[in-house]
């Protein structure tokens, strides 16, 4: 232990000095910039793939920045973990949303020693982790008071959303992959436990916590943020159209003339991502795409290739095969991203339920109750009780063409 900290310690202090040196901020871009050696010691304790809004950069952020709001700290929750207090006064860190903070061991499921003394983190602020599915508590007498509430257990639910849509993919294999598409798109399988490697860590995958002290090995990679911020740019500019408009437009529009990288970092901040879109197409020698019928198809199509290539770097960690995609979440109700990925990744697709996050946040609660037995009896009766729909691949030969040329612009 004591070896591993100093080479956290001093790779660290490295990182900081090259990142001061070039006048870089210690703050929201860190994920990217992160030197290798650094990167396999964290890794290897963590399982988690680097991304800049990880909770472990903007704690760091603080450390650097702003560190008597650290001393004066007496706790630091997460936002489930938070709600959970307010409703109890208890405090608690819930197991699948600390897994996500990149300061949690994986393989322990305990807050990490190492890293948390490297960076000058207190871990005196970190509460206890507890597994999905435990009662805090009851209800604040104080609440029940001014609600007129008869006293309730409170449940610590899978506070990381994507845990609580997990529960609520409608199968029964064991080995099964989904898509928890929205905003952001979730890419992932469900595991006993962590996958942590030279593999792995080269396509930056990351094992998070699940129910049923279950791991999550997924992808984060942007989803549907860039319709939807494409769709407020056309309204500024005063052209307002619906979802649907737009899915028409995207079929109507000539197939695979020009690729993005759905990850690349100029598609993350909020602005004008049809221009950006168009810029990026230009940078890579590529027709810029004009219409709104032509960005739409852009991105949707550059989506579901991204998803065929996750699907890939999943398969090589897990030296699996799926047969089927489930695709869960708002995001399912385009049927032209279902039908795209069902296409360029040559599998079967199965959509359904829309609503998984809270379907999985009550069964989880009704698991806690001794109301159902486990995940697999919730998977079953969520299976029997909602509506999926199945999309076949269709025109693989013309995805897989394009897929080769969509691999020559992933950065």
């Amino acid at each position: 232990m004591g070896c591993r900290f100093r080479i956290i310690r001093r790779t660290w202090s490295s990182f900081r000095e090259r990142r001061a040196l070039s006048g870089q901020s210690d703050g929201w871009d860190a994920g990217r910039s992160v030197p290798g050696t650094f990167q396999k010691e964290i890794y290897e304790i963590t399982g988690n793939q680097f991304e800049n809004f990880n909770t472990i950069f903007q704690l760091y952020s603080l450390v650097k920045q702003r560190p008597w709001l650290l001393e004066r700290a007496d706790s630091l929750l997460l936002t489930p973990d938070l709600f959970n207090y307010f409703l109890t006064g208890k405090k608690r860190a819930e197991y699948t949303i600390a897994s996500t903070t990149q300061l949690m061991d994986a393989n322990h499921k305990i807050w990490s020693d190492t890293i948390l003394k490297a960076l000058g983190i207190p871990k005196s602020i970190l509460p206890m982790i507890v597994p999905s599915g435990t009662v805090i508590g009851d209800l604040t007498g104080e609440i029940c008071e001014e609600l007129g509430l008869e006293p309730a257990e409170v449940i610590a639910v899978a506070g990381h959303d994507t845990q609580s849509a997990v529960v609520a993919v409608p199968t029964q294999e064991k080995d099964f992959i989904f898509i928890s598409c929205g905003t952001w798109s979730l890419f992932g399988t469900e595991l006993d436990a962590p996958i942590i490697g030279e593999k792995s860590l080269e396509c930056n995958v990351s094992n998070e916590g699940g129910c049923e002290n279950k791991t999550t090995l997924l992808k984060n990679i942007i989803g549907l943020w860039l319709v939807q911020e494409s769709r407020r740019q056309w309204i500024r500019e005063g052209r307002e159209y619906s979802y649907g408009e737009l899915e028409q437009m995207a079929l109507e529009a000539e197939p695979f003339v020009s690729f993005i990288d759905p990850d690349a970092p100029e598609f993350v901040p909020a602005g004008n991502i049809p221009e950006r879109i168009r810029e990026f197409c230009l940078r890579t020698g590529q027709k810029a795409p004009e219409s709104v019928g032509e960005v739409m198809r852009c991105i949707n199509q550059s989506l579901a290739l991204k998803y065929r290539y996750a699907l890939e770097q999943i398969e090589s960690c897990t030296g699996k095969h799926y047969e089927v995609i489930h695709m869960i979440g708002g995001g399912i109700q385009s049927k032209l991203l279902c039908q795209m990925t069902a296409g360029a990744n040559g599998r079967k697709v199965i959509a359904g339920p829309v609503e998984a996050t809270a379907l999985g946040n009550i069964v989880m609660q009704m698991i806690a109750l001794g109301m159902i037995k486990d995940v697999s009896q919730a998977r079953s009766m969520i299976a029997q009780s909602e509506t999926t729909y199945d999309y076949l691949p269709q025109d693989v030969h013309a995805w897989d063409v394009a897929y080769e040329t969509f691999q020559t612009y992933i950065q």
